[in-house]
Order: structure tokens, then C-alpha cells, then sequence
């Protein structure tokens, strides 16, 4: 059997941080590194890259990785006390080898099991006794699935609440010829206007300018619709009442480190997430959030592109 179809490897990745690649059968492929718990590759069966992650991405700890699908956690943005999107995103993470009974209805053999505990050093920082379990797998078609589970391991009566969000970066041909379906007539908070309270009036959402907003009480399926490589993508959630598009636009690309000042055009995030109202779980409650990626030929949709089509295939 040559490693090419090994369905799950564990191997080193860039500055020696140890990765896992999934590999299906019919050629599509994920990675993700245990620092962060951060996928940062998808590929479909073709070999097309389907995430972003910037050309100055800066692989080395502290510093979380820039692209690909990081972890916000315990915190979403500036939310709270801790630095910006939590903590877990820069964490070294393990791999779970026993995991708990885990329901599934995939066949597929190319998914791993990781688990995040609080050190002693995050107990100072955030006191709360937690497990935070994330399983990635890929589908037979390549779909890209993350689920979370995190329960409140407290022994002393302590409740868990938290802010959630898988903070995903699209590869997209050119921002300017994507528009997003499935968040129209929804409310949503403006970050860029101190979180106060709007609703989307257009269509279809479309991109000129920087955008970061959170929609509120969002479906549990939303499309990305990339015309130029007659591509949609269909995120899949469960547990994630929210939604979060965020482009930086060129001034905040420029002012980024870890971000090449033109690659605002070929990327976009659009985060499943739990952020409006914060997750509050009792001593042994446990949470789930899921969220599942699916690219889809936008030319299945027959030329003009039908929301409802793209959205209930």
C-alpha cells in the first residue's frame, strides 16, 4: 500500500511542528497541526487547495497561524478578558486515543481525534476545568467535518461559559466575484461599528470594502459562490447559531505581519459560531459544535445560480 492512501499519517510539518494529514481514497486530502488544533489544508480530489493560509504565514509559537480554520476559544475577538479569539488556537494540542463513543454516520477511516486540557499556566489565566475534545474527518466525497465537544469538567460547581467560533478562511479566485447566500434579511452586529445592531438588507451579500459582522440566529446552511471558478462552497453547522464574514480589506492587510497586502482579494472567512450569546454549560454538561465543508461545481446549479438549489442539494 504506498503512503499515498495511508487514510491518517502523523508526520512533521514546517519548523518541525508535527502534523496530521488525511488522505480518502478518491484523492481529496486535509492537514492540520497540533499546535492550534489547526487545520490548514483541503484539498479535493483534483489537488486544488480549497482553504487559505497567507504566503507570510509565521509557523512558530506563540504566534497562531494565519489561515486555515483556527479555533477560537474560550473567547471570540475581544470579548472577554483573555487575548483576542481565546487561547486554544496557540496551544499544543494531543491526540485523543480514546476518545468517547462518538455517533457518526461516516464510513470514512480518514479522521483523527485530538483533545485539549487546561495546563496549570491556563488555569491562572482562565480558571475553569474543561475538556475540549475535536474530532477532523474527511468524507468520502471530501467533505471537511469538525466536531467539538467540550464539557465542563469543574469539581467544585463551577459553570463553563464560553464564545466559539471555527474562524475558516476560504480560498476564493477574487473576492470582488464571490457573493454569499443564505444570510440575507438577517440581523447582524457591526464590528467596525461597535457591535450596534443592523439587518442585511440586500440580496445576496457582496464584497467592496472591509466587512467583519457577526449575523445572529443564522440557518444551519450558507453558501459561498465563487463566479470566477464557478465553485460554491457549503457550510454545514450545528450547534452554532452565528455566522462571522470577515475580510481585512487592503489598509488592515497592509498593517498585518503574517498577511501579503494583496491577499485580502483571494480569501474570505465565514466562522460557524457561537458568539451573541456565550455557551454556558453546569459541572458535567458537555456542548457540541459542528460544522461540515462541502465545494460544490457551481455549473450543477444550470448557469444562473439558484440559492435554494445550491443550498437544499
Amino acid at each position: 500500500m504506498s503512503s499515498e492512501r495511508v487514510p491518517v499519517e502523523l508526520c512533521k510539518g514546517i519548523n518541525g511542528l508535527e502534523k496530521v494529514v488525511l488522505r480518502e481514497v478518491r484523492g481529496s486530502s486535509a492537514e492540520l497541526y497540533l499546535y492550534g488544533g489547526h487545520v490548514t489544508s483541503w484539498k479535493n480530489d483534483h489537488g486544488e487547495e480549497l482553504l487559505f493560509v497567507s504566503s507570510k504565514v509565521i509557523f512558530k509559537p506563540p504566534k497562531a497561524i494565519r489561515g486555515g480554520i483556527p479555533i477560537c476559544f474560550p473567547q471570540f475577538g475581544n470579548q472577554g478578558s483573555l487575548e483576542p479569539h481565546g487561547f486554544a488556537r496557540n496551544r499544543f494540542w494531543s491526540i485523543d486515543a480514546d476518545p468517547p463513543p462518538f455517533p457518526t454516520n461516516s464510513s470514512s477511516r480518514a479522521f483523527i481525534d485530538l483533545i485539549l486540557k487546561p495546563s496549570e499556566e491556563d488555569m491562572k489565566l482562565w480558571p475553569h476545568s474543561y475538556e475540549f475534545r475535536l474530532r477532523v474527518a474527511l468524507g468520502p466525497g471530501g467533505d471537511l467535518m469538525l466536531t467539538s465537544r467540550i464539557r465542563n469538567t469543574s469539581t467544585e460547581g463551577k459553570l463553563l461559559t464560553f464564545t466559539f467560533a471555527y474562524h475558516t478562511y476560504f480560498s476564493v479566485s477574487d473576492i470582488s466575484e464571490v457573493r454569499v447566500e443564505g444570510l440575507e434579511t438577517l440581523d447582524y452586529l457591526d464590528n467596525l461599528q461597535n457591535k450596534e445592531r443592523f439587518t442585511e438588507q440586500g440580496d445576496a451579500i457582496t464584497f467592496e470594502s472591509e466587512v467583519d459582522k457577526i449575523y445572529v440566529s443564522t440557518p444551519t446552511k450558507i453558501a459561498i459562490l465563487d463566479h470566477e471558478k464557478k465553485r460554491t462552497f457549503v457550510i454545514r453547522k450545528d450547534g452554532l447559531p452565528d455566522a462571522v464574514v470577515w475580510n481585512p480589506w487592503d489598509k488592515k492587510a497592509k498593517a498585518m505581519v503574517d498577511f501579503g497586502d494583496d491577499e485580502y482579494k483571494h480569501m474570505l472567512c465565514v466562522e460557524a459560531a457561537a458568539v451573541e450569546k456565550p455557551i454556558t454549560l453546569k459541572p458535567g454538561e458537555e456542548w457540541r459544535g459542528r460544522q461540515e465543508l462541502s465545494a460544490v461545481p457551481s455549473s450543477y446549479c444550470s448557469g444562473q445560480l439558484d440559492p435554494q438549489k445550491v443550498l437544499n442539494f
